[in-house]
């Protein structure tokens, strides 16, 4: 593999000129040497890295100015939250935790609360929210 520093070389005019002036050059050559497929599969691997990294540092957050940062910066990057209050309960989508009494049988399987804000990559889960849902009372 190439690395980044190769790629860039100073031209015979450059060293007859002052250096805080000089050009850089790249070679049609030395960028035809890159695998692109390997440099956009270790580019994708570190945004994953960087992403767990910046949901870890969220969860341990104790400053909402730093949460709601925090999940700007995912947003920005196409890393949604995800809090379901309101939906209803889908085992593929959202963890329980745990259930709450309701005496309204239409709110029964309706998520009440986001215990633990889940996320999403453009749409692909890498996290589920932990919710606590409804459960209707038999009379």
């Amino acid at each position: 593999m190439i690395s980044l520093a190769s790629l860039f070389r100073r031209t015979k005019a450059d060293d007859e000129t002052d250096p805080t002036d000089a050009t850089i050059e790249v070679s049609a050559e030395m960028i035809a040497g890159i695998d692109k497929n390997e440099t956009l599969k270790q580019a994708l691997s570190e945004r994953d890295s960087l992403v767990q990294l910046c949901l870890y540092a969220l969860d341990r957050a104790r400053s909402p100015g730093v949460v709601e940062r925090i999940e700007e910066g995912l947003n920005g990057i196409g890393v949604a939250a995800i809090r379901p209050d309101g939906d209803l309960f889908d085992p593929a989508q959202h963890e329980a935790g745990g259930t709450v009494p309701t005496q309204d049988v239409t709110m029964d399987g309706v998520v009440a609360e986001t215990e633990v804000v889940g996320f999403a990559d453009r749409g692909r889960l890498l996290r589920a929210p932990i919710v606590t849902v409804y459960k209707a009372r038999q009379p």
